[in-house]
């Protein structure tokens, strides 16, 4: 009963933020029906390279629609419950972030919970459509091990993913007015990870490969699930790594959040 006191809050301001949106049909079939064309564009992208040669990087068409699925949906899934969090600047420039320091509740939690973009959804049916047709086309066998595999990668992926998002704004309490720095590590790091990771430069591979585990959400549980060489000196089972490097991303992320908030120290008003 108290756990269900304390989740009742949450619930409540997502409950009517979720309506708040939906009651606008027009806009909102709108907002969904642009979600959807930038995901196709994307996906777009993808399937043009890859028809004008036979494969980058090691992959064919239906190898990096897999990769794609797979990350395409982890960071989607991602972006639709924290992705919101890099509006914390203008909390923070505003000084309206102090209203949350307020409340008796989390302050992560409470960011989480503040806002939900449903137009979010879109992308992730375009994520998940992709994984599943490439599934399909590669004949991927579907064996409790590769089901184990698929469950893993993209629960680690959009913990990666997740991870990033917090990290990046928890970073903003320091930088403030530097938010298109860290998009580029977030929404560069999502572009990065639909594309073949063997093809990426070494400060690449150093920064996306393991310092931000972007390769964990999609290419490497590929490589893995296909049976496919893997680059960078790594076992064949890299794969099943993704969730070392959720808990690795997680871990910079509470870091970063945690001394956020420290040096936090008001709007100031």
């Amino acid at each position: 009963m108290a756990e269900h006191s304390r989740l009742r809050p949450y619930r409540v301001l997502l409950g009517a933020r979720v309506r708040a949106q939906s009651s606008y049909r027009a806009s909102f079939g709108l907002d969904l029906l642009t979600s959807l064309l930038i995901g196709l564009v994307e996906l777009a992208e993808v399937w043009v390279l890859y028809r004008s040669v036979d494969g980058i990087g090691g992959l064919d068409l239906t190898a990096a629609l897999l990769v794609f699925g797979l990350a395409d949906t982890a960071f989607s899934i991602a972006d639709l419950v924290v992705g919101h969090l890099d509006t914390l600047p203008q909390y923070l420039r505003a000084g309206t972030f102090d209203v949350f320091c307020l409340r008796p509740q989390p302050l992560l939690a409470q960011l989480v919970t503040s806002d939900i973009s449903l137009r979010r959804l879109t992308r992730v049916a375009v994520g998940i459509t992709v994984l599943t047709g490439a599934l399909i086309t590669a004949d991927v066998p579907l064996t409790p091990e590769n089901a184990l595999l698929l469950l893993l990668a993209l629960v680690a992926g959009t913990l990666i993913c997740a991870g990033i998002f917090v990290a990046a704004a928890g970073a903003q309490f320091f930088l403030v007015d530097a938010s298109e720095m860290t998009n580029a590590i977030v929404y560069g790091g999502r572009y990065a990870s639909t594309h073949p990771a063997a093809v990426w430069s070494r400060p690449l591979v150093a920064l996306f490969g393991f310092g931000v585990p972007m390769a964990f959400a999609g290419y490497l549980p590929t490589l893995t699930l296909l049976d496919l060489p893997t680059p960078w000196n790594l076992p064949g089972w890299a794969g099943w790594l993704a969730p070392l490097a959720a808990l690795w991303t997680a871990v910079v992320a509470g870091l970063s959040w945690r001394l956020g908030t420290r040096h936090y120290q008001g709007g100031g008003g």
